[in-house]
């Protein structure tokens, strides 16, 4: 039985997910971004109390390895390294974008439709891909500044499921059209299961060593000159 321990602090949602087989056991959630740090060991020492599952039954550390909050990214790779060093586990990696897509797949299976996560990036920016029904970027990940016709040539092939939490802002701008959807989405490091799974059975894996979050921007700080 493959078991492998789901991480997500991308967002102000973070999350820990414990998989087997590919079906989630059990998943907790943190909705104060700034608790991220504090909480995730402790929600992964919970998790594998709970399922007893012990560190030496894990087969593999998967992480949501961005976009998004470029402290959050960094809380959950330091995290998900380091249990990978002292455990001796592969590291997965997982599109953070593609494993939202993944959840409002699951969320709204529908056919000939694309699905288009945004995560806020301030102002009219956001962190944004789109995928088609197989999980393929026809948009690859990237950050995009809002304007009215961004995305129109998505939206006159089909159905766009736009979601995340930058997508009310899209919403806003974009007004009332047709072939667009914006659905209540929350995220979760479920949602990384079946991409994650079937990155184990393919053994793609990373090296812990070098392997750094996709950011997709240099970090911004206010106080900088």
């Amino acid at each position: 039985m493959a078991h492998i321990l789901h991480i997500d602090t991308a967002t102000s949602i973070g999350s820990v997910c414990l998989s087997r087989n590919g079906e989630a056991l059990e998943t907790i959630r943190n909705t104060d971004q700034r608790d991220h740090a504090a909480t995730i060991t402790q929600y992964i020492g919970d998790l594998m109390r709970r399922h007893g599952v012990t560190p030496g039954q894990l087969d593999a550390i998967a992480v949501s390895a961005g976009p998004g909050s470029y402290t959050g990214l960094r809380v959950g790779t330091a995290t998900a390294k380091g249990l990978c060093y002292t455990w001796k586990k592969p590291l997965i990696a997982v599109s953070t974008l593609q494993m939202m897509a993944a959840g409002m797949q699951a969320q709204r299976p529908a056919e000939d439709v694309l699905y288009a996560p945004m995560i806020d990036a301030r102002r009219m920016e956001v962190f944004t891909a789109v995928y088609d029904q197989n999980l393929e970027a026809l948009l690859v990940p990237q950050a995009l500044v809002l304007e009215p016709g961004s995305l129109d040539n998505f939206i006159a092939q089909k159905t766009v499921i736009f979601f995340g939490d930058g997508a009310p802002k899209w919403q806003e701008l974009l007004g009332e059209r047709t072939n667009t959807v914006f659905p209540s989405y929350q995220i979760s490091a479920g949602h990384m299961i079946p991409l994650a799974a079937k990155a184990f059975a393919d053994k793609d894996f990373q090296d812990v060593a070098y392997f750094a979050p996709h950011y997709l921007k240099a970090f911004y700080h206010p106080g900088k000159k």
